[in-house]
């Protein structure tokens, strides 16, 4: 199969993975993170992190949309199931991951109109059919799934659609990788840039943080090939004291990105504060509804009362997103903390770094 079957071909594989294995290293240990849940699971599926030399470190961060909702926002979400009328669209992973103390999957249990669906426009269509209840979207995600927000957003607005919101906890991903390297908690060396969430914003986006923090970035693919041409380029960047921006997946990504996408996000939403789990209050990077979106902001349609949250004592979800811990440093991993009873969204969502490690790691 063209651009797939190519990138899974053992024998390169083999011959990058021996290239790494005999070349020289002027750093004892060269630490690289990947900032996409999607590299997550392809590097542990793969068993990348075996088959590397020891002097290369990959250390999973930020790049799990569902991990990284703040407990806030789930709080928030659950007690807008518990309005009367209302109806909650939302994506699968999310439905599972605890609040303080529920999750919108034991609210439906408990007979709130909970309902997993795979399109942002599958749940406009909702609005549509139940014209006498209000019908909200929990929209979370990365610039891959903003778009799609946004279109639903604005086809509702021009179908003059009165009973559908969405609440927006929305990420944006190079702020929350400046404010990884401001914070200090780790070293990193290199980034590995998300591909997916590439096709939108471009390879462009992470000048910033090639220019003021001197990190080199790679964009790749998901195949292990795409991984590995991408650790191999970042590997040449740090040991020969540069930091660019280069594009290993260039069948997918350009430079700018997907205009139309990007154009899209701008008319419907804005930057803003945005919290994010384990990392705090990161400035402008998340989505809101520009003002004259905004009676689709569920948050403004309904008074929300102040939520006192709890976190679960001893997940550590938070420390393994900003890559200072992995999965089995965490007391509940294994112990208590399993797919199918999870503690923590890591362990909840398919592009967990917790989850990923239970699966595939020895």
């Amino acid at each position: 199969m063209k651009y797939l079957d190519e990138y899974r071909d053992p024998r390169l594989a083999k011959e990058l993975i021996e290239r790494l294995r005999h070349r020289a290293f002027s750093k004892k240990e060269i630490r690289l993170m990947e900032i996409c849940g999607t590299h997550t699971v392809a590097i542990f599926r793969s068993g990348l992190k075996e088959l590397l030399p020891p002097q290369i470190r990959l250390i999973s961060g930020p790049g799990c949309p569902v991990c990284v909702t703040a407990n806030e926002d789930i709080d928030r979400a659950i007690w807008l199931a518990g309005r009367p009328g209302v109806i909650i669209t939302t994506f699968g992973d999310l439905a599972r991951v605890p609040g303080s103390s529920s999750s919108l999957h034991i609210e439906r249990s408990k007979g709130a109109d909970v309902r997993i669906v795979y399109a942002t426009l599958d749940a406009l269509n909702i609005a549509r059919e139940n014209p006498g209840r209000e019908v909200i979207f929990i929209g979370i995600g990365f610039e891959t799934t903003s778009p799609t927000i946004a279109a639903a957003v604005r086809q509702a607005s021009v179908l003059g659609v009165e009973n559908f919101s969405v609440f927006s906890a929305h990420k944006l991903l190079p702020p929350a990788m400046r404010a990884l390297l401001d914070a200090g908690d780790v070293n990193i060396d290199g980034f590995i840039c998300p591909g997916h969430v590439s096709i939108v914003i471009g390879a462009r986006a992470y000048e910033e943080v090639v220019e003021k923090y001197r990190t080199p970035c790679v964009v790749t693919g998901f195949e292990p090939l795409d991984i590995l041409r991408g650790v191999g380029s970042l590997i040449d960047q740090v040991e020969g004291g540069r930091a660019e921006v280069e594009n290993q997946y260039r069948r997918a990504v350009t430079m700018e990105g997907n205009l139309a996408a990007r154009n899209l996000i701008e008319e419907v939403f804005e930057p803003a504060d945005c919290t994010w789990r384990g990392m705090g209050v990161i400035a402008e990077s998340g989505l809101r509804l520009r003002p004259e979106f905004e009676k689709f902001d569920a948050t403004r349609r309904f008074a929300m009362p102040e939520i006192n949250v709890k976190e679960h004592p001893g997940c550590k979800c938070g420390e393994v997103l900003r890559g200072i811990m992995a999965p089995p440093e965490c007391g509940l991993f294994r112990k208590v903390c399993s797919p199918q009873d999870p503690k923590g969204p890591c362990m909840v969502s398919s592009e967990g770094t917790c989850g990923a490690y239970y699966r595939y790691h020895i």
